[in-house]
């Protein structure tokens, strides 16, 4: 019987990063094409979708598409037509919010639900299953409880970002970025406004904090959780970060594939892809692009989930500093820094400066810029040169399980290969058999020479000697018999695996709302058709459609400011705060205490005048 999987799924922003997320032991890849995704500054070509393809179907992985932004009506034809193209490149499954795709017609390619399609809840996941969905990406939201109370109504696949950053709206109801400025979110577009600094203020005018990004969340880090999610009904885990560079995909893939590993061996379920991963690095997610980390509300409590000091890489903290003179700091254990490396602190008025390493000896560290540091400020380092040269340089390579069996017969001699997809061949050495002078030594030059795999796709589980006695055989006929017979199993091997196909049959399961405003995203004429075959009878216009957004809430978060700033009042009612940036827009902030939810709008009103004058 086949043991259940678990599927670790990676990022890949091009060719070159998803090959690397494959040999750092990713089960799946997911990339963006040409056009439509979420993320629009990682737009791949067919052609190169395919050759990723190419390489991920050798070990059994699979490439998933993101398609996922909302389609007008132009756009639609078009995006259909991507998706036959990567259907015919070898794609196994397109990741789609724009429910319009399914009336358009597709291929038999399975389609993924997109988090941004705000899947939150038990009716709207088994909507999605009933409609024809493979799998439904869970909203980063919820908590173990309802996760569990999801897998318990549906038989979907459920897949559950465990890594990377957060966005503070809930999946796919931010509209801020439209609103401020016209670029969507739902487009690919988003100019994160999150990420900015704000004021905080109450209506008086008080100021609850000055200058911070109040909106910007701490990155999301569920590798103590995987055996909790694995036991509430997650089948695929998914790391965060299709604009990431190759060193953060490289570091976090190898990461999460120890750590799951882990969970699969203790709980008996198996990988869906084959090939084993031997990074030349030790990964260290503490080490690449973080903003801190949480679990978010997987127990539903959070707790410090909030970056408002900065939304930059701030890095592994190091020490306080002391006697600061000339270009230079003393540090306690300051051989952990090396020249080249970087390093970063928050300066007298609380903003993050940096400076790259000069040099280190006897305990004090020189740096190119020091501006803003003072005695007893906390240091931190945010590159560690020593740790990416090993990435870049060592990497990981990917490669099956050999076996081989060395035997002799009446006419010579035979070897035969096995691997871990099944495939199987043999090589033959034909000639006069002669006992070894010296049988020890004769046998080791025989396993040392059948074992040298170099740089082949295999590495060596296990070597039998079946031999009726040991014989001298020249070490050129040992390495032409070992090439000869992995030659001959790289060939058997190579077929690639049949994709699943999933051909959608339209049917009429009520959608579990009767009525859909602006946060459906409906943007065109055949997603409005498919939520009205569906039961929908009122269908709102996308805020991209031109939606009027006035006294409609731009975001719905789960991060509470009241919370953050110790003002809660543990479910009464509370009257709203007020968020203002530079750029003089003043932002109502109200607060559902009740769902535990804080509601953000355009206020009508605007800060008062600054008079001081330029």
């Amino acid at each position: 019987m086949n043991k259940k999987t678990l599927e670790l799924l990676s990022p890949a922003r091009d060719l070159a990063t998803g090959m690397d997320a494959v040999n750092c032991g990713a089960d799946a890849v997911y990339i963006g094409a040409e056009n439509f995704g979420a993320r629009a500054a990682a737009g791949n070509t067919v052609s190169s979708i395919g050759k990723l393809a190419v390489y991920a179907h050798k070990f059994r992985a699979k490439v998933y598409v993101a398609l996922n932004t909302i389609l007008n009506e132009e756009e639609l034809p078009r995006a259909q037509k991507l998706v036959g193209a990567l259907w015919e490149a070898g794609a196994d499954a397109v990741i789609i919010q724009d429910m319009g795709l399914l009336e358009a017609g597709l291929p038999p390619i399975p389609l993924i639900a997109s988090t941004q399609a705000h899947n939150t809840t038990p009716e709207k996941v088994l909507f999605l299953e009933k409609a024809g969905f493979k799998r439904v990406i869970l909203a980063r939201e919820l908590t173990l409880t309802e996760i569990k109370a999801i897998r318990a109504k549906t038989t979907v696949e459920l897949e559950f970002f465990v890594h990377g950053a957060l966005c503070v709206s809930y999946s796919g109801q931010c509209y801020l970025s439209c609103a401020l400025g016209g670029r969507s979110g739902n487009r690919g577009e988003c100019a994160q406004p999150c990420r900015k600094l704000y004021t905080l203020k109450e209506e008086s005018g008080e100021e609850l904090a000055v200058n911070k990004h109040l909106l910007s969340l701490k990155d999301l880090n569920l590798s103590r959780r995987l055996g909790n999610l694995v036991d509430a009904g997650i089948t695929s885990f998914k790391i965060e970060g299709r604009l990431k560079d190759r060193d953060y995909v490289r570091n976090i893939t190898a990461f999460y594939r120890r750590e799951l590993d882990k969970v699969m061996a203790k709980k008996g379920y198996g990988r869906p892809s084959l090939g084993k991963s031997l990074a030349g690095f030790e990964s260290n997610p503490g080490k690449t692009f973080n903003r801190g980390y949480s679990e978010y509300f997987l127990d539903g409590n959070p707790v410090n989930i909030a970056s408002p000091d900065t939304p930059k890489f701030v890095g592994e903290p190091l020490g306080r500093v002391s006697d600061i003179k000339n270009g230079s700091f003393r540090l306690h254990m300051s051989e952990r820094l090396h020249p080249g490396d970087g390093i970063t602190f928050f300066d007298k008025d609380g903003t993050l400066s940096g400076s790259l390493v000069n040099g280190v000896k006897d305990g004090r560290v020189r740096a190119d810029n020091l501006k803003g540091m003072y005695n007893g400020t906390d240091v931190y380092r945010n590159l560690d040169k020593d740790f990416l040269r090993a990435i870049e340089r060592e990497g990981a390579q990917r490669k099956f399980a050999l076996r081989l069996e060395f035997s002799d017969y009446e006419g010579g001699f035979i070897l035969k290969a096995t691997d871990e997809r099944g495939a199987s061949a043999e090589a033959k050495l034909r000639g006069v058999k002669a006992a070894a002078e010296k049988p020890e030594r004769a046998l080791e030059t025989i396993k040392k020479q059948l074992s040298k795999l170099g740089d082949t796709d295999f590495y060596l589980e296990s070597l039998e000697l079946k031999l009726s006695q040991p014989y001298f055989i020249p070490v050129s006929g040992l390495n032409d018999l070992r090439r000869e017979a992995l030659t001959a199993l790289e060939i058997a091997g190579a077929r690639a695996p049949d994709r699943e196909q999933v051909k959608i049959v339209r049917n009429e399961y009520p959608y579990p709302e009767e009525k859909l405003d602006y946060t459906a995203n409906v943007l065109n004429t055949k997603a409005a058709k498919f939520y009205k075959r569906h039961g929908v009878k009122e269908i709102g216009m996308a805020a991209e459609a031109g939606a009027d957004l006035g006294g409609k809430p731009l975001m719905v978060t789960k991060l509470c400011l009241r919370r953050e700033i110790g003002r809660c009042k543990k479910g009464k009612e509370v009257e709203p705060l007020y968020l203002e940036d530079a750029e003089r827009h003043r932002f109502r902030l109200e607060f559902d205490c009740a769902r535990c939810v804080m509601k953000l709008y355009i206020d009508s009103a605007k800060p008062p005048a600054d008079d001081t004058e330029a």
